[in-house]
């Protein structure tokens, strides 16, 4: 990477770490762009090269953030050595709860504010530390025997369901506990992988 291409890399990341501190600590809301370039120490026009407004720079960090816990999710299981496709995408869906569990502002961030438009990006995205659809195909490939009909269908239903069912449960422990909603979340997960295999 030259001189040039390293200071763009430079800028667009104090960008955005300063918006995922603001974001996290005023909303997303209340930060105006001026606040995000005035923190990250660049001038205005800057973040016009990079992003068209604050809502692709949330939608981008969602994408990122979600990404992360994916992969550092994946690191577990390959520690984990689950067999069984099944097993290992509950093994996924817990560890990344589980992490949104300890820390609830993550998790207001990105379920608050996640959609599948938004979590396609992350998962079709080829920056660093997303590509969780690579991931997810990934775990297919080292299952040969697991043969699955509409495989983002199924996708998309898990990650919906869980995102859903977790933010009221973790944050609000609503209707019940996220540790009393647990076995029936992971049944739900386990019906909806049964329904898309052929």
């Amino acid at each position: 990477m030259g001189k040039v291409e390293e200071n763009k890399q430079q800028k667009e990341d104090a960008l955005f770490e300063s918006a995922y501190d603001l974001f996290m600590t005023k909303g997303i809301a209340k930060t105006s762009i001026h606040d995000i370039v005035q923190n990250a120490g660049v001038a205005k026009g800057t973040f016009y090269l990079y992003f068209k407004d604050k809502y692709e720079i949330r939608d981008r960090l969602i994408a990122k953030t979600a990404g992360r816990l994916f992969h550092s999710a994946n690191r577990e299981l390959k520690k984990a050595q689950i067999p069984q496709f099944e097993d290992k995408i509950i093994f996924i869906v817990d560890y990344v709860l589980d992490e949104m569990q300890k820390n609830k502002a993550v998790l207001q961030f990105v379920s608050k504010n996640l959609s599948w438009g938004i979590f396609r990006q992350a998962i079709e995205s080829k920056e660093e530390n997303t590509g969780v659809k690579e991931l997810f195909y990934k775990l297919l490939e080292e299952s040969p025997e697991v043969k699955l009909q509409a495989p983002e269908t199924m996708l998309f239903l898990i990650i919906e369901l869980a995102s859903s069912t977790s933010y009221s449960t973790i944050l609000e422990n609503d209707p019940i506990s996220y540790e009393e909603l647990k076995p029936y979340l992971n049944a739900s997960i386990r019906a909806i992988i049964r329904n898309h295999m052929c």
